[in-house]
């Protein structure tokens, strides 16, 4: 792996660390009263709807989608290009089926929401428990990719170095959490989403027009240097080694889709709308963001393959991650002008801000979910006075030592898996919000006689499924690009759990709630009738 030549190092180091100034500034000045928890976990609902989709965006799109996504368009073509296709439409699950009850029915976390339905303690402790396990995987990603990223732009190798990234930029994304709460990690989103699309526009623009505007051209030379010729533009490619490349293919698009609607950082945005009117505007902007972005990054993607080549994208990384970088430079060709070095510092400089933003936006859904649903509410469930209950600037005191304790080991993870593959994660993240997030929520949302009993069969039995599926596939051993490719402990025939994972979440609350006995099914119908109405078609905005 190289730099980026000495000129594009050194402006890519200043605009680094201006914005890593600059952002955690604005946290600082946005950040919320000691006591004012609505503003720390919502932002009061301020943000206006176009302010708040683009933050949704931003959200959505994380370093893993820039360069994960990015790497598997350069490689596999037609594949990718589904494979973003279908994170766009997880978008728009969210905003047409989930959005508005979710935002009716919680008030700052997941467990708000689940618990509208169902009260209780261990309701709200699962619910944190498997937002962190759905979540620090994916911040494992984003905290270990910082140290490649970082040398690869600036030019360094050394493993010490790599390692100081990792822990610095972790430090900067729990402030980022503890300090800006919701309003200030939205600010940074925003900022996020417009550098990424900016630039990210101007750059395949003039990918396109090194072709002459010739998608067709840009496709054929894409395939002709992907080493896979006319296989680099037919589905098949990326799970060819498989029993069942088609069933492959379909399960890792199904649990795409079904898992990046329903992951607890993208949730959490439904809260910050003061109306359904608003979370319905506020989704309005982001999914065009989001399909702009697939835009964006497809044509990068194949111009990357195009302009470098197959190999000199492997020799980069081995899963491509480089190839949105690579195909962002080699645009401008052997001798770039300053206005071009200008522009890729840019491209730079905008994929330093999502993995701060990223991370920062999931810090902060985990330490919400483990200051409001465990510490808050777990006095009110031993029988204490409402008096003697937490005060706002004690639980706000908790959420920020909570960021710390979650961002804490994070960082110590990242730092140990960083020299491995980080696939596997990335799909077991999204493979728990599909298998366990995503079926709780439906059913809790719209099932009448859903009960405790299968809510938390539903949490606990998606989540463990995964867990035990996830480490036999071929992301984990058994293939020289998975994490351990020395050994061979592969028996999953799929490269996602979702195949089997996901039919049986559902299952695990339908049988639950079954178990729980006809009388109680009743009870809860009679429940959810008496909500039906909040949930449904936000008659009334609740209080804690």
């Amino acid at each position: 792996m190289t730099g980026t030549g000495g000129s594009a190092e050194t402006m890519s180091l200043v605009a680094f660390t201006a914005v890593a100034t600059i952002t955690l500034l604005l946290c600082v000045m946005t950040g919320p009263d000691r006591d004012d928890l609505d503003e720390f976990y919502t932002g009061y609902g301020s943000l206006s709807p176009m302010r708040n989709g683009l933050a949704i965006a931003g959200d959505y799109i994380s370093a893993a989608t820039v360069l994960g996504t990015g790497g598997v368009i350069a490689l596999t073509g037609y594949d990718g290009v589904v494979l973003a296709l279908s994170t766009a439409l997880s978008l728009m699950l969210l905003m047409f089926l989930l959005a508005e009850p979710l935002r009716n029915a919680g008030r700052f976390t997941m467990g708000d929401a689940l618990a509208r339905r169902t009260p209780g303690r261990a309701v709200r402790n699962t619910a944190c428990a498997v937002t962190i396990v759905a979540l620090l995987p994916l911040m494992l990603v984003q905290l270990a990719g910082a140290g490649d990223l970082l040398a690869f732009i600036l030019g360094f190798s050394a493993d010490s170095l790599k390692t100081g990234c990792v822990i610095g930029v972790g430090a900067l994304m729990i402030s980022y959490a503890a300090i800006g709460g919701m309003k200030g990690t939205a600010l940074i989103q925003i900022l996020k989403i417009v550098m990424l699309l900016g630039s990210g526009t101007v750059v395949a623009a003039l990918v396109l027009n090194r072709f002459d505007w010739d998608l067709g051209a840009l496709l054929t030379s894409a395939a002709g240097n992907s080493g896979a010729g006319a296989a680099y533009l037919h589905s098949g490619l990326q799970f060819a080694g498989g029993a069942n490349p088609r069933l492959d293919m379909i399960t890792s698009e199904l649990t795409v889709v079904l898992g990046g609607a329903c992951l607890p950082h993208i949730t959490m945005r439904m809260y910050t709308a003061g109306s359904a009117r608003q979370v319905r505007r506020s989704l309005s902007w982001a999914v065009p963001c989001v399909a702009l972005f697939v835009l964006v990054i497809s044509v990068i993607g194949f111009g990357a393959t195009a302009l470098v080549g197959r190999d000199a994208l492997v020799a980069g990384d081995p899963q491509g991650s480089t190839a949105y970088l690579l195909g962002s430079r080699a645009v401008f060709g052997a001798s770039a002008s300053t206005a071009e070095t200008l522009l890729f510092t840019t491209v730079t400089t905008a994929i330093f801000l999502t993995l701060l933003a990223s991370v920062a936006g999931m810090i902060l859904a985990c330490a919400n979910s483990l200051a409001h649903d465990v510490f808050a509410h777990s006095r009110r469930f031993r029988g204490r006075r409402r008096d003697d209950e937490l005060s706002p600037r004690r639980e706000m005191l908790l959420a920020r030592l909570a960021a710390l304790a979650v961002g804490g080991p994070a960082i110590l993870l990242a730092t140990l898996v960083q020299h491995r593959s980080l696939q596997p994660l990335i799909t077991l993240s999204f493979c728990l919000g599909a298998s366990a997030i995503a079926p709780a929520l439906v059913y809790s949302l719209f099932w009448r006689r859903y009960t405790r009993t299968g809510l938390l069969a539903t949490l606990i039995g998606g989540t463990l499924t995964v867990l035990l599926l996830m480490p036999g596939t071929n992301l984990v051993s058994g293939s020289p690009a998975a994490a351990f490719p020395a050994a061979d402990f592969n028996w999953f025939p799929f490269t996602t759990t979702g195949i089997v994972s996901i039919p049986l979440g559902f299952a695990y609350g339908w049988l639950g709630t079954i178990a729980s006995g006809r009388r109680k099914a009743e009870e809860q119908r009679r429940q959810y009738e008496a909500v039906e109405g909040w949930i449904l078609a936000g008659a009334v905005r609740r209080g804690r």
